[in-house]
């Protein structure tokens, strides 16, 4: 899971409910104090938030963008029912497609920029794909962040499985606490973190809605690599596929052959991992301001 360097919200944001056709869903929103060059979406991956783009909010709103991080359904404070279907990829994806409606229609008919972080990345890729079937994209660009073609990492894939077996037994307390031992007994060790930082960690974590981890968890293990369609379906829209340096879900390698495939950009952020977007925000800030640009 990505962990927020800090939890305060800049001056320039605040924290909302968006009001979509398909339900609600809890958002933070960042708004420029002088001209407003565009506006973005920004969906993050399994067992993430939207606070893990907290970083991000101030230094797009300073370039002059309209950013709004979400909560997928069934994270932290949106929420979802017990019903698998609420969680496929592609239910997923019809979510972001009415969100993308409704900061549309707040900038007066003008297309938002696209971003999905990790497992956000396959989602947002549905979306695309579900809305080139339909006609003309409704977004400026598509940001693909440390995200893969296909299923992630097998050695990924093992430790998702596990967590998917215990899901089926074990509380979402009882699969923290294991966690925490599992980290102990690694020999690892483990990052300093605020108090505030560590306790919001474990309330997310809690806040998850367990059939949400289950359906999600179970396609990035076994997830279609549908990057031909996605370079058919993107042609003219530019796209950025962006990562750190390394990286434990989809070798960096891989998203940079992906980025080939996609005829996109290609930004690798020095000295981060799996999530530039907290590890180093101002550098990826200033990666996603010039593409946008």
């Amino acid at each position: 899971m990505s962990t927020p360097p800090f939890l305060t919200l800049p001056g320039c944001a605040r924290a909302e409910r968006l009001v979509t056709g398909r339900g609600e869903f809890a958002a933070l929103r960042a708004e420029p104090a002088g001209p407003v060059r565009g506006s973005a979406l920004l969906v993050p991956g399994f067992t993430g938030s939207k606070e893990d783009f907290i970083a991000l909010l101030e230094p797009l709103a300073a370039a002059g963008y309209r950013v709004t991080a979400v909560d997928q359904r069934g994270q932290y404070q949106t929420g979802g029912p017990d019903d698998p279907a609420a969680y496929a990829v592609g239910a997923l994806g019809a979510d972001v497609r009415a969100l993308t409606g409704v900061l549309a229609a707040e900038a007066g008919g003008a297309p938002p920029h696209l971003l999905g972080h990790s497992f956000g990345g396959q989602v947002v890729r549905e979306a695309v794909l579900a809305a080139a079937a339909e006609g003309p994209l409704p977004w400026r660009s598509l940001t693909l962040v440390s995200t893969g073609p296909g299923a992630i990492d097998p050695a990924e894939a093992v430790r998702t499985g596990l967590l998917l077996d215990a899901l089926r037994g074990m509380d979402l307390e009882q699969i923290w606490q294991v966690m925490r031992q599992l980290e102990a007994e690694s020999g690892q060790p483990r990052p300093s973190l605020e108090p505030a930082v560590a306790e919001f960690l474990h309330r997310r974590w809690l806040a998850n809605v367990p059939r949400a981890l289950s359906v999600t968890g179970a396609h990035l293990v076994a997830a279609p690599d549908r990057v031909a369609e996605l370079a058919a379906a993107t042609a003219g829209l530019p796209v950025l596929v962006l990562s750190g340096v390394r990286d434990h879900a989809w070798p960096v390698p891989e998203q940079t052959a992906m980025a080939e495939r996609l005829g996109a950009r290609r930004v690798v952020v020095a000295d981060a991992g799996h999530s530039p977007n907290a590890e180093q925000p101002a550098a990826t800030a200033g990666a996603l301001a010039a593409f946008w640009a």
